[in-house]
């Protein structure tokens, strides 16, 4: 059984989507540490200004190793959905799929949700769903014996789990390969493989095309029929720790 691991972040990018449909069970790291200005409180969106950063304010946020995103409270006030509203309004109002869309972002920021990770996850969860992804999505905050740090404790959720592979997005190869190749998961049994993903184009409002933004700017332009299999078009081989290694070098 292969499995992912990643923190909730905030209106992900497709990768993200893309990530969860690849494995056999998915786990939301919710239990980790939010860190202000970091993929978990914001992200863009593709506006008539170009890249446009939606941001998400905390209530009483302090960056210490208890503000997690389980337990981080988001700012009570309307203010902050009713801009993020209307900014992706302004942005895509003359979208095909505006009308398809934005009710759903509207039920979701009016949810109540009183914690980013809360948010988050109801997002992330809500849209994959929408677009057919079918993958059982866990919480680590869930699980028990999962201890330790960085690659220690992602194998331990691996474990905890069942898992026998381990997904991991690119960017965590900077501290699962820091002192050796495949950090804690070599000779662990659980064999370590990385996230592969050629960002396909779509169209988009703008003159050009821009990538990486929110999925939410996929949605709009393309709507929830299509976008899973826009985002599968951009699917690649998973990588080694060594093809990954090759890949940058």
């Amino acid at each position: 059984m292969i499995t992912a691991i990643m923190q909730p972040t905030y209106l992900p990018w497709i990768g993200y989507f893309d990530l969860i449909d690849l494995v056999d069970e998915f786990a939301f790291l919710d239990d980790a540490q939010v860190l202000k200005r970091s993929w978990g409180v914001r992200n863009r969106i593709v506006s008539q200004n170009g890249e446009t950063f939606l941001t998400v304010p905390l209530s009483g946020h302090s960056q210490s190793s208890t503000s997690t995103f389980v337990g981080t409270a988001i700012d009570s006030g309307d203010k902050w959905r009713k801009t993020h509203l209307t900014t992706i309004r302004h942005a895509y109002g003359k979208a095909p799929y505006f009308a398809e869309v934005f009710p759903q972002l509207e039920t979701l920021m009016s949810a109540g949700h009183t914690t980013i990770g809360a948010f988050n996850i109801d997002f992330i969860s809500t849209t994959a769903a929408l677009m057919g992804i079918t993958t059982p999505l866990h919480k680590t905050s869930a699980l028990k014996g999962v201890d330790g740090r960085k690659d220690d404790r992602l194998l331990a959720i691996c474990k905890a789990m069942g898992a026998d592979r381990y997904l991991a997005a690119q960017g965590s190869a900077a501290y699962i390969e820091r002192d050796q190749e495949s950090g804690a998961f070599a000779g662990s049994g659980v064999e370590l493989l990385y996230h592969n993903f050629a960002h396909p184009e779509y169209p988009q409002l703008n003159d050009g095309f821009i990538s990486h933004m929110s999925i939410v700017d996929l949605l709009m332009n393309c709507g929830y029929a299509q976008a899973l299999d826009i985002i599968r078009s951009g699917r690649r081989p998973m990588l080694t720790s060594a093809q990954l290694k090759e890949q940058l070098a």
